[in-house]
Parts: C-alpha cells; sequence; structure tokens
C-alpha cells in the first residue's frame, strides 16, 4: 500500500537555500555544454570520421562534398536523438511523481511496447506508412497499455513491485505479438526489423517536424504540472491540503506521459530505460524538487541517448549496433543493481 512520503521529502520541496539554487542552476548549465559536446561527436563521429572543420562546412556551407552530405544526414539524426531523449526522460522523471514509484518508466510500465504494437498493427494490416498516420495508433497504443498497467498494479493501492511485474508481463506479451507478425510477414520483417528494437537511422527532416509539436507539447505541459506533481508525491491527503486537484493532475500527467511516450516511439521505435535512468541520476543531486528534476531530465535523457547513438556506431564499424539495444545492455544491469538496493533498503 502507498504510504505518504516521509517529512524530509516535504522539506525538500521547500525553497531551497540560495547557495544550494545556486549549485543546481550551474549543474543545468554545465549539462547543456555537455549535450553540446555530445550532439558535435553525434555529427563527427560514426561509419566515417570526420573532422571538426568538416563538421564546421558541413554545418555552415553547403558545396555538395560528401562531408557536407553525411553531416546532413547525420544532423538529422542528431536533431531526432534530442528530441527522442527529452521526451523519455521527461515522460519517465512524470510516472516516477505520479506513481511515486522510483523504478517507473515508459519501457518498463510497458507504454512503449503499447505504442510499438498499435504501430505495428496500422503498418501490417491497415497500410498505415506515413508518420502522420501512425502516431495516432502510437497515443492509443500507449494510453490502452498505461491504463491496464494501472488496473492491473492495483490503481490507487498499486506498488512499485505490482507494477513493475504488470508492466512486465504485457510487455512480454505485446514483443511476443511483434515477433509473430514480423515472422510471418516477410514485408513486415523488413520494413521494421530496425525499428522495433529503437534506432535514429532513418530519422529525416519530415519526420521531426512531424513529431515536434508533440514533443513540445507534451514537454511543456510536464513542466507546468512540476509543481502539483510535487504535492502528489507527497501523498493523497497532503496533496489535498496543499490545495492540488488530483484528479485533473493525474490525468494531465498521464496525458503528457502518453503524447512524449507515443511520438517518440512512434519515430525512433521502443527505446528503453532512457527515462529510468536519468531521472535516478539528477534525483541524486536535485533532490526529489520535479521543478529541477524535469529540466535535467531534458537535457541529460538527449547526452545518454546519443551517447548510446555514437557507442553503437564506433563498437560495429563499419556496421551499427542500434541504439535501442546498447540502452537495454546498458540500462538492464542498472536496473538490477536499482532493485536490489531498494530491497536492501527496506530490509
Amino acid at each position: 500500500m502507498l504510504v505518504d512520503s516521509p517529512p524530509e521529502q516535504c522539506a525538500e520541496t521547500a525553497p531551497a537555500p540560495p547557495t544550494r539554487r545556486a549549485a543546481r542552476a550551474l549543474g543545468l548549465l554545465l549539462s547543456v555544454v555537455l549535450l553540446v559536446c555530445v550532439a558535435l561527436a553525434s555529427i563527427a563521429i560514426g561509419a566515417k570520421a570526420l573532422s571538426l572543420d568538416q563538421v564546421w562546412h558541413g554545418l555552415f556551407h553547403d558545396t555538395g562534398t560528401y562531408g557536407d552530405v553525411v553531416v546532413d544526414e547525420r544532423l538529422a539524426r542528431t536533431a531526432l536523438g534530442l528530441l527522442a531523449g527529452a521526451a523519455l526522460g521527461v515522460s519517465g522523471a512524470v510516472l516516477q511523481a505520479l506513481t511515486r514509484n522510483p523504478l517507473a518508466e515508459p519501457g518498463l510500465l510497458g507504454m512503449n511496447a503499447g505504442a510499438s504494437a498499435a504501430v505495428v498493427t496500422a503498418m501490417t494490416y491497415f497500410g498505415v506508412t506515413s508518420l502522420s498516420g501512425y502516431v495516432w495508433f502510437a497515443f492509443l497504443g500507449a494510453a490502452a497499455v498505461g491504463a491496464l498497467v494501472w488496473f492491473l498494479g492495483g490503481s490507487r493501492g498499486a506498488t512499485p513491485v505490482r507494477l513493475a511485474l504488470a508492466g512486465t508481463a504485457i510487455s512480454a506479451a505485446l514483443y511476443g505479438y511483434l515477433q509473430a507478425v514480423m515472422i510471418t510477414d516477410g514485408a513486415a520483417l523488413g520494413k521494421m526489423r530496425f525499428w522495433t528494437v529503437g534506432s535514429l537511422v532513418s530519422a529525416t527532416n519530415a519526420t521531426i517536424v512531424q513529431v515536434l509539436p508533440f514533443l513540445v507539447a507534451g514537454t511543456v505541459l510536464a513542466l507546468a504540472l512540476a509543481r502539483p506533481l510535487n504535492a502528489v508525491e507527497m501523498g493523497d491527503d497532503t496533496a489535498r491540503a496543499l490545495g492540488a486537484n488530483l484528479d485533473r493532475t493525474r490525468a494531465l500527467a498521464m496525458l503528457a506521459a502518453v503524447v512524449l511516450c507515443g511520438a517518440a516511439t512512434a519515430a525512433c521505435g521502443p527505446i528503453v530505460f532512457v527515462g529510468l535512468m536519468v531521472p535516478h541520476a539528477v534525483r541524486s543531486f536535485t533532490g526529489p524538487d520535479l521543478r529541477w528534476i524535469l529540466p535535467y531530465a531534458t537535457v541529460l535523457a538527449p547526452v545518454l541517448l546519443l551517447g548510446a547513438d555514437v557507442v553503437g556506431r564506433v563498437v560495429a564499424r563499419p556496421a551499427e549496433l542500434q541504439v535501442g539495444i546498447v540502452t537495454a545492455i546498458i540500462g538492464g544491469p542498472l536496473f538490477i543493481f536499482l532493485v536490489r538496493r531498494r530491497r536492501t533498503a527496506q530490509l
């Protein structure tokens, strides 16, 4: 059964001392600098490495040389990684606050799998081939699975373990469905084999333009909910005493998570653990205040996603290891570590 947060957490959401606010602001600025560096590395590093001069020339000149063409392709890939990473990080932080579950994230709660299953169904059985068409299926799938996990986990009496188990079970069933579709449909296998593991390879300017409004809207909504979600994390009784509208906050927070997860999954495929790892990492520095966690997640989640994408390009040269595989390899052991640490702390 969920209980109200301890007094220490309530104290954390109070105004921080000026020195701590300054440290958080400086940390956020350094995170932005780190993001710029990783973005430049994403443009420069690949099967064909480019020098900084070539990157600069490709960004600000257009003469049609090989380097310029590569920069144009990688620029779209990097931009999509920035947007999708921010969406996954923010949605993970929102879900953790909404469920009061430090292990919640779109992949773990099955929302990625729901969006993926809906998109594959749209592609295979309804002939939907454009992102503008199947992004709505992604929203529907993410919302349906999110609601189902919440129901199976016990609704308002849900515990972190029950939510994780329900999400894992539903994800396993849906990924089994995905594999069955691809095995029985050769055309679907060729079309979706990279998308279903999570990839930035097919990024284009058109993709970015189509998902950008959804990602911006979801991020703005999530940031606007930072203060009421802080109250929700303290428990229902405390939130009501602070004047929070619980039903409205939960509905809007779930809407933000579904929009962010659905749009990111439609554009890149299912990418797991980004929404779990980043909020955990920043929480140790910012404390539980979502007014800081959400901006940090917006900046540092793309750092993780683009860094994983760069690693995938390097370790299998001249081929590539898709970013969804890299984040799963990193995130699996980390998730086990977090579960064991949480269990030890409860003993």
